[in-house]
């Protein structure tokens, strides 16, 4: 492709140089670059590509996209001069694809928790309808049945669109995929094409990165804001910030709720550990997911499935044969009479949610203990709470290591005692070790308890000064109930 087509789509470049040269492939990895290739120098959150531009020159770039030129750099390449590289690197990672996503129906899924639930049953629902379709989530992306490994829970913009290309390919008509609030942020959702955006909730979470929760609704507000008139907006109104996310929106406004009038409303008529009764928009629909949390995520699956176009009836048909995402409320029976389940709730919301659940089916006839640990080197100002919740809804906790990452796991373990008085102390053990951890809750369980494994999910490493060892919550669980069959 020549350059100046790649180009053409950034608004008002400064151009430097020979506009006419053929382009071999686009980098913003200078380590990646090659002859012939286009480098887009992004500032980063800790690197900053301009910083490699005398490199990628040496290895024959033909241009380089950027915000500022180096000094003494002018006349050894052609440069496109931006304001946002970043968000010039979404847009020529579309070009260069053939501009994917507008040959998808592309819906986009953000909030704090449910956002890959959504997603997914999303992409489960709609190839049960008979449509061919691709997925990008934080556990895995998908083209159309095939698994594609992901490391983040929004892609680098050439990988993005160079999955959606695969998916157009592969005849995909539908897209989902969840939005972070560090994707909306570092623009790495730039060059997108959106039909849809669903706002799930918000709740504490990357305060590290965002500092306030303020800027972290900011960025959630901003995938909103930038939809066309052409999309629609799907939020959860009863959450306090689900409103606000349709302030400023041109998007057709929808609304879901299980409290209040919505264009998609449900109310949960009973709950079992099979599954809940539910009335959706006045027709009765039972669904194999637990928890007031899970109703809301059926629900604006069930609204953006209408809102697409698609037969209400055949959409509560659909949502009756789904099944639940992979270390989301997974749960694992013992022959002994008591449950564990493990879920990936990781923010003092999400496991207030998975508790509340797992209280709708108990009714008070059973026990819960809740195995729970805070990752190292994220926002410690939510290690205290998430203890506090825990405390506050089980009957017993074992406070343990989740992914220490760089962090030492006792010290923790200790942040998150800090948030616990000492009546609390008196139902919390402190166990580093998460197998020791696991066993114990199980050792400790009688029949119809129930031990609830949090924060880990369907992740099958634990991240250990820069190492991913291998461990599953669910691996560990089975192990040990399949000795109390023998």
């Amino acid at each position: 492709m020549k350059l100046k087509e790649l180009i053409s789509l950034l608004p008002s470049p400064s151009l430097t140089g020979d506009t006419g040269k053929e382009i071999t492939g686009i980098q913003a990895d200078s380590r990646l670059v090659e002859a012939g290739n286009l480098f887009i120098a992004v500032r980063g959150v800790s690197v900053d590509g301009h910083t490699f531009i005398p490199n990628v020159i040496e290895k024959g770039a033909a241009a380089i996209v950027c915000e500022e030129i180096p000094e003494g750099m002018k006349d050894r390449c052609s440069f496109i001069q931006v304001k946002d590289s970043a968000d010039a690197l979404g847009k020529l990672a579309s070009a260069w694809y053939g501009s994917p996503s507008e040959k998808l129906t592309l819906v986009g899924v953000t909030g704090t928790n449910g956002k890959t639930t959504t997603a997914t049953l999303l992409y489960d629902l709609f190839r049960k309808l008979g449509h061919k379709a691709g997925l990008l989530s934080t556990v895995c992306n998908y083209i159309d049945g095939i698994a594609v490994p992901t490391e983040h829970t929004t892609p680098d913009p050439l990988t993005m669109h160079a999955l959606l290309a695969r998916m157009v390919e592969a005849g995909c008509e539908y897209a989902f995929m969840e939005v972070s609030s560090h994707a909306v942020d570092q623009r790495r959702i730039s060059g997108l094409s959106f039909e849809g955006g669903v706002f799930t909730n918000l709740t504490r979470d990357h305060l590290d990165y965002h500092k306030t929760v303020d800027n972290y609704l900011k960025a959630k507000k901003a995938f909103f804001d930038n939809l066309p008139a052409t999309a629609f907006a799907l939020t959860n109104i009863d959450d306090k910030a689900g409103p606000v996310m349709l302030q400023n929106t041109l998007a057709k406004k929808l609304t879901y709720s299980l409290r209040t009038l919505a264009d998609f409303k449900a109310k949960i008529l009973e709950s079992h550990f099979e599954g809940t009764d539910l009335i959706i928009n006045n027709r009765e629909v039972m669904v194999h997911f637990v928890g007031r949390f899970n109703a809301y995520n059926l629900l604006a699956v069930y609204g953006t499935a209408v809102a697409l176009g698609k037969d209400p009836e055949n959409v509560l048909i659909g949502l009756s044969t789904l099944h639940p995402v992979s270390g989301r409320f997974e749960t694992i029976r013992s022959v002994l009479g008591y449950t564990a389940i493990v879920d990936y709730a990781h923010t003092p919301d999400a496991l207030t949610n998975v508790l509340n659940g797992i209280h709708e089916v108990l009714e008070g006839n059973g026990r819960i203990i809740t195995v729970v640990g805070a990752g190292g080197n994220r926002d410690k100002g939510k290690r205290p709470l998430m203890a506090k919740e825990a405390v506050d809804k089980s009957d017993q906790v074992i406070l343990t290591s989740d992914n220490p990452r760089f962090e030492d796991p006792d010290a923790i373990i200790q942040d998150m005692v800090a948030g616990l008085s000492p009546a609390d102390m008196e139902r919390t053990l402190c166990i580093t070790d998460r197998t020791q951890a696991i066993k114990t809750a199980i050792m400790l369980a009688k029949k119809g308890d129930v031990i609830l494994i949090a924060g880990k999910g369907h992740e099958d490493y634990q991240d250990v000064k820069g190492v991913k060892h291998h461990f599953d919550d669910r691996e560990k669980v089975r192990e040990i109930f399949k000795t109390q069959e023998q």
